[in-house]
């Protein structure tokens, strides 16, 4: 229940900017299409600020080590199933929405990318390590996929193929 909580407050406390930011981009510049990158460079916003909210929005979603130590626990107190929506569905979401973000991003003037890419590396190392004394399979594999999403995360980051 604690980890329904969690989810909750996480997800509307960081896609909550992204929402203000579409919804105060409409209200100014109607277009029949919605071009993401039309998006992030309209006149009317700050680039670097939507390319942060759309970020965030998506990082909630992926398990990152230090801020998603809830994640375990979700996967403990959830069923099989339960489990598997979560491991399947919400966290290839927000790889996915990273793969779409990344790529377009104005990022290149920042450190953030080198911070997220040290901290999913550390992470990722970290859980490795965690995993080998785990006696619990639904722990096992909630800190393996954590380990798995931090690569994830260097790889997307890095923008390489």
């Amino acid at each position: 229940m604690t980890a329904t909580i969690y989810l909750l407050l996480y997800t509307i406390t960081f896609s909550l900017p992204l929402l203000l930011a579409i919804i105060n981009f409409s209200s100014k510049v109607l277009r029949n299409s919605f071009s993401l990158s039309g998006f992030i460079y309209s006149s009317y916003s700050s680039p670097f600020l939507i390319t942060l909210c759309f970020i965030f929005a998506f990082l909630v979603k992926l398990p990152i080590f230090l801020l998603h130590l809830w994640l375990p626990k979700a996967h403990v107190e959830a069923p099989v199933a339960g489990s598997i929506i979560l491991a399947g569905v919400l966290l290839k979401l927000g790889s996915y929405g990273l793969l779409r973000i990344i790529p377009i991003a104005p990022l290149s003037q920042t450190n953030l990318p080198l911070l997220l890419v040290t901290l999913s590396l550390i992470g990722a190392v970290v859980t490795s390590l965690i995993c080998t004394q785990q006696t619990d399979i639904k722990r096992l594999i909630a800190y393996a996929s954590v380990a798995h999403i931090g690569l994830l995360l260097v790889g997307t980051l890095i923008l390489s193929t």
